[in-house]
């Protein structure tokens, strides 16, 4: 088995690339869809957000009630990181379970790790991929996506921009950077190309 790290910042396209390789047989672990698994209704992740932040951030239904808690954590860094520490290592814990499960299904499986997050939770878990796979975008390029695709404005995808990793930090932890400033066909491309050099290293 062979476990790939796929990050990339906001707009870069890595959702694109991620969607790729599902067609060609990847198995997906989605960081996002996990980090909404560990704090729903009844999960330890959920009983310690609720005894660090308070009622307050839990709606009428027992859900974690995000729009609160993000207006906690916003301007708060120390908030920030105390949010990261409960969600951060049991999204990484989650995910270990997802790449144990994969290899018993099929142990020549091709998982990849779709996390935005990979730098900024980095100290969370030990960087223990086969290869870690950038998307990259310029980012007036992403800035133009935001806006012209999510109806953002510029002032909010600036902002978003903002609160990740950059460019540079990705890099430093980069085996493969995948360029997407050209059309989505020259991308898929390159995606296919990766798949292939993965498949033939595997």
């Amino acid at each position: 088995m062979q476990i790939i790290a796929l990050t990339g910042g906001i707009a870069s396209g890595k959702s694109t690339v991620s969607g790729r390789l599902a067609e060609h047989g990847a198995v997906i672990v989605d960081a996002d869809r996990l980090a909404r698994e560990v704090v729903e209704p009844g999960t330890e992740g959920l009983a310690a957000i609720r005894a660090r932040f308070g009622d307050g951030v839990i709606a009428d239904d027992g859900t974690l009630d995000r729009p609160a808690l993000g207006a906690v954590v916003f301007n708060d860094r120390s908030a920030l990181a105390d949010l990261n520490a409960i969600t951060h290592p049991a999204v990484w814990r989650a995910a270990l379970e997802r790449f144990a499960a994969a290899e018993a299904s099929d142990p020549d499986a091709v998982v990849v790790y779709d996390v935005p997050l990979l730098v900024e939770a980095s100290a969370d878990r030990p960087l223990r991929f086969d290869r870690v796979v950038v998307v990259e975008a310029d980012r007036t390029e992403r800035i133009r996506r935001l806006v012209a695709e999510r109806g953002m404005s510029e002032a909010d995808a600036l902002r978003r921009i903002g609160a990740q990793a950059d460019d540079e930090q990705r890099r430093a932890v980069a085996d493969i950077v995948i360029d997407n400033n050209g059309t989505r066909d020259e991308l898929l491309r390159r995606v296919d190309a990766l798949w292939n050099d993965l498949r033939s290293a595997g």
